[in-house]
């Protein structure tokens, strides 16, 4: 697919709306807006991550997710009845499904609840985590006003549990995760 932008400043959000893909303008905060740009703000914290990692499967994992991202939006911007269906969404959730039995393989069970942080990659991967789950949020929300299928918010979820899974292993499989116990009195 050949992708031409020939502007950038168009003037035509200026007034509070901007364009679908199929041309039909929209206020710029309707929830179908408000679903592609927590998507994008998805694949920005991604990249994040991305540039955290070092080369190699999980590199490369997360470039494919990025990628589904555009797609999941692609499909977004171009509202349909019946809904637009996710190309590859059944493969797309066994790839994260088989990514997260992979990566959990050689990481101990939980036994308290994981803080976001520890290495800078896991707490990207934390990171990433939370800004994915308001994007499946926001299209939660759009799926109570409109059909849009059950393919990306499915993904959405998945995703969530790979990246909680991937700041787990980026945190030697568990054994620097920040871990949660109940608070003592603030430190002096």
């Amino acid at each position: 697919m050949t992708i031409r932008i020939d502007r950038i400043v168009t003037r035509g959000g200026d007034r509070g709306e901007t364009a679908l893909g199929n041309g039909t303008r929209v206020p710029k905060d309707c929830a179908r807006i408000e679903a592609l740009g927590a998507l994008d703000e998805a694949n920005a914290t991604i990249g994040l991550l991305r540039a955290t990692l070092p080369a190699g499967r999980n590199a490369t994992f997360i470039a494919w997710v990025q990628g589904l991202l555009f797609d999941i939006g692609g499909a977004l911007c171009m509202p349909a009845s019946p809904p637009r269906a996710l190309p590859h969404a059944a493969a797309a959730l066994d790839a994260m499904e088989g990514e997260v039995e992979r990566l959990r393989a050689d990481i101990p069970p939980l036994r308290s609840f994981v803080l976001p942080g520890g290495t800078p990659a896991a707490a990207h991967a934390h990171l990433a985590r939370t800004v994915v789950r308001r994007a499946e949020r926001r299209l939660v929300t759009l799926a109570r006003a409109e059909d849009i299928g059950t393919d990306m918010p499915a993904c959405l979820n998945r995703l969530s549990d790979y990246l909680f899974v991937l700041g787990r292993h980026l945190n030697a499989n568990g054994a620097e995760d920040l871990t949660w116990a109940p608070a003592a009195p603030p430190p002096a």
